[in-house]
């Protein structure tokens, strides 16, 4: 879930940055002075979307770090640091990538992510939480699954989805804003983008980004799907398995940490911006796997 939060996170604050600059310049009086011009719009919001979802994919190993606190293991203190280097060294040799960083950030829930650029400049991070209450079994499984989204490549093709709604968001914004501004104008008012253009687009923007944000998260749960299976294949099924039974276990509603209840891991629309499905179904889809 980290993964797709601290991108979703990021992207947004790119975004918000990238339209100050550009109200700053004055491009947006630009694009309306003469009515809305949709070729230079379009090329415009291509540009800021892409733009700003790639610049996400480069920052992702920095934030990551960052925002959790995470020490990338260089020299192993421990019999313990020396397994994780050699177990997710051994698994991205079998998955044919470059061996991926390898991290531990202090937080009491078991969790892990991977992030990065590329298949070969990535980086896996777990808690301690996670090397606290988990077996050596279903940590090599876990290593196995975030390993799996760095083979399938799943942050770029994230990114590029992202990059597509950002530049549908700011396309369909503007020209909702625009079409609103006119509404409200007076016949013999000049042209150009006047104060509810600016309002508009700003909340247009944000209702379609949150709908954005919903395709991004169903995209991350049928991905989830592919990383358990490669998961299995890496450390075998039956530890893939075990380790996912041992979250559901660790994480019962009754218990749930309120930074995972937030995204909707069970119930109602909650589970439209869940980023993984239920730990049921992929146990089960496992389970039915030949």
């Amino acid at each position: 879930m980290k993964r797709i939060v601290l991108f979703l996170l990021t992207n947004l604050a790119i975004l918000v940055v990238l339209s100050l600059i550009c109200s700053v310049l004055g491009v947006d009086r630009y694009l309306t002075q003469r009515g809305l011009n949709l070729p230079m719009l379009l090329a415009f919001a291509a540009v800021m979307g892409m733009g700003g979802s790639f610049i996400s994919l480069l920052m992702s190993k920095w934030i990551a770090k960052m925002s959790t606190g995470a020490e990338v293991i260089t020299q192993p203190r421990s019999a313990a640091e020396a397994w994780l280097l050699a177990t997710v060294e051994r698994e991205a040799r079998a998955a044919g990538i470059g061996v991926p960083e390898v991290a531990v950030y202090q937080a009491p829930e078991p969790n892990a992510f991977a992030t990065g650029a590329s298949k070969n400049n990535a980086l896996v991070a777990v808690s301690s939480g996670l090397l606290q209450n988990m077996t050596q079994e279903e940590i090599e499984a876990v290593l196995g699954h975030e390993v799996s989204h760095v083979a399938n490549g799943d942050m770029v093709t994230l990114t590029l989805i992202q990059g597509v709604l950002n530049t549908f968001v700011f396309f369909l914004a503007h020209v909702i804003g625009y079409v609103v501004d006119s509404a409200m104008r007076r016949d013999n008012d000049r042209g150009g983008a006047g104060f509810g253009y600016y309002i508009t687009v700003m909340v247009a923007q944000l209702v379609l980004g949150v709908l954005a944000t919903l395709i991004v998260c169903a995209f991350s749960r049928w991905r989830e799907f592919h990383a358990d299976a490669g998961g299995a294949r890496l450390a075998g099924k039956r530890k893939m398995i075990a380790a996912l039974e041992r979250l559901k276990a660790l994480h019962e509603p009754s218990t749930l940490p309120q930074n995972m209840a937030a995204f909707g891991i069970a119930g109602g629309v909650r589970d439209l911006f869940a980023t993984h499905p239920p730990l049921e179904q992929r146990i089960a889809r496992l389970q039915q796997a030949q």
